[in-house]
């Protein structure tokens, strides 16, 4: 099995649903002739041409409604942004247009888009180019949102993104751009609202998604190495849908759990899990639910300070220890 990486995982993607479907086309700002800002769209222009891969000026909501529309229409646009910071531009159209369509309308019409993009810190970009909105857009019935961890993840999960009927909403990771992973060459997809056990565990679950998950896995490494703490790591993947079933299945079996979330802690989408387990599995703990979130500011653009606002092994692995 080739190893590829997390960005030519998710250009393979494209380039595959580009080839299948002539309604699917890519639209942002220097997708086309630069390749993209972080090189994702690399080839493309030049392999499907004007029609399929499209320059933008810098208008986000121009060019997200335009995609609105087109998708109202038949087609099947995938927007990409510059970074997730800059989808509050075009709020209305993400969330008041693309969220309500299908249901205002009775279900008569589809909205086929997805946006993707780098939703995420630690790039020393500033507050204004950090932001982790994931929590915020999956508030709004309609919209759909993933947060892809590894490069087979995010490959499977694309291709079913651009298929789905419904706005679907890629959360990127750029420190995972250039990692890599085992890729099949063969034709897979990934449901949307199916998590995965990254790491089987018995002592405590370690719940997370997007770069998190990492972050949980070099944890657990630690965990089992130095305390002899068996750690189960759960993906989400997917934060809505939500894969409640695998969550809750992983808390009944270790009786902990430690959510790890590179949200902000108020109103993230830790403070959903831990709800949902909360008021599900109450009865199945043994400890209570705690969270390792970003520090609780805007993004900040000192590398060194950036690196612990973000949540590290270390941090998650004290966390553990206080509950184990």
């Amino acid at each position: 099995m080739p190893v590829i990486t997390y960005r030519k995982a998710l250009n393979d993607a494209l380039a595959e649903e580009l080839a299948r479907d002539e309604n699917v086309f890519i639209i942002g700002e220097e997708v086309a002739q630069y390749n993209g800002a972080y090189k994702v769209t690399e080839g493309l222009w030049q392999r499907f041409g004007d029609k399929r891969v499209l320059d933008t000026p810098i208008t986000e909501a121009a060019f997200i409604g335009l995609s609105v529309g087109a998708s109202m229409m038949g087609l099947h646009p995938v927007v990409e942004l510059m970074f997730w910071s800059f989808a509050f531009v075009a709020y209305d159209q993400i969330v008041n247009n693309a969220g309500c369509i299908r249901y205002m309308s009775g279900g008569q019409i589809n909205l086929p888009l997805v946006i993707r993009g780098p939703a995420n810190g630690g790039t020393n970009v500033g507050a204004t180019h950090s932001h982790t909105p994931e929590s915020i857009l999956a508030s709004n019935p309609g919209i759909k949102v993933v947060c892809p961890a590894t490069a087979y993840d995010a490959k499977g999960l694309m291709k079913t993104a651009i298929r789905d009927n419904d706005p679907v909403f890629v959360m990127e990771n750029t420190l995972l751009y250039g990692e890599t992973w085992e890729v099949p060459t063969d034709e897979y997809l990934i449901p949307l609202g199916v998590a995965d056990v990254k790491r089987e565990g018995a002592d405590i679950s370690l719940i997370a998604h997007g770069r998190a998950v990492i972050t949980s896995l070099k944890a657990a490494e630690i965990l089992a190495r130095e305390h002899n703490i068996r750690a189960e790591v759960v993906d989400l993947r997917s934060i809505r849908p939500l894969d409640e079933e695998t969550i809750l299945r992983s808390v009944r079996k270790t009786h902990r759990a430690v959510l790890v979330d590179e949200n902000k802690p108020f109103c993230a989408v830790s403070a959903q899990i831990a709800t949902t387990i909360q008021e599900k599995a109450f009865d199945d703990l043994d400890a209570p639910v705690l969270r390792v979130c970003t520090l609780d500011a805007p993004a900040i653009y000192s590398p060194p300070l950036e690196k612990i606002q973000l949540p590290t092994a270390e941090r998650v692995v004290e966390k553990v220890l206080s509950i184990a």
